[in-house]
Parts: structure tokens; C-alpha cells; sequence
């Protein structure tokens, strides 16, 4: 798993979504939320379960990945938490 850079975007939206969204950026979740909503979008699928699975491979992903120790531990050049992230990546279903 490479380096994750985020790049802003900007969207239009209704006054109401745009009331709620502000609300969950109190609680710092609106860009997850927003980012999750996309990621299973462009997933491509329609199947509900699927988008659901592969958010949580992607969330499963990132815990490895950030975890601190295995960012301590290299195998050929990688740290174990890159390493065990793709794995895990591997699991998603495709369309």
C-alpha cells in the first residue's frame, strides 16, 4: 500500500445535507463518511454487501498499515504492515 496523499475536492450540495454534514464534521467524520460513500461508488458495484465487504478489507487495510510495530519490522526492503495491507487489499471483491 503506498503513501495515502488526500487531494481536496469541492461538491455542490442542499442546504440540509449541507446542515448534517457540517454537524458530523464536529465529530471529524464528515470527510470518512464522504470518502467511504465514494470508494464504494467507484467500486462499481451495485451490490450493497460487496461495497460493504470491501470497506471493511479497506478499513482492515489501513489498521495494519498504520499500526506503529509493524511499521518497526522490514522483510526485503518492506515494512510488515505494507506487506500484510496488500494482502488484505487482496481480499476485495470485484464486481
Amino acid at each position: 500500500m503506498e503513501e495515502r496523499k488526500l487531494i481536496p475536492f469541492s461538491f455542490y450540495l442542499p442546504r440540509d445535507q449541507h446542515a448534517k454534514l457540517k454537524e458530523l464534521a464536529k465529530e471529524r467524520k464528515a470527510s470518512t463518511l464522504v470518502r467511504d460513500a465514494i470508494a464504494m461508488l467507484l467500486d462499481g458495484s451495485n451490490d450493497q454487501f460487496a461495497a460493504g465487504y470491501n470497506q471493511g478489507i479497506r478499513d482492515a487495510a489501513k489498521v495494519v498499515y498504520d499500526c506503529k510495530e509493524a511499521q518497526m519490522v522490514a522483510v526485503q526492503g518492506r515494512d510488515v504492515g505494507a506487506i500484510l495491507a496488500d494482502q488484505i487489499n487482496e481480499l476485495m471483491r470485484t464486481r
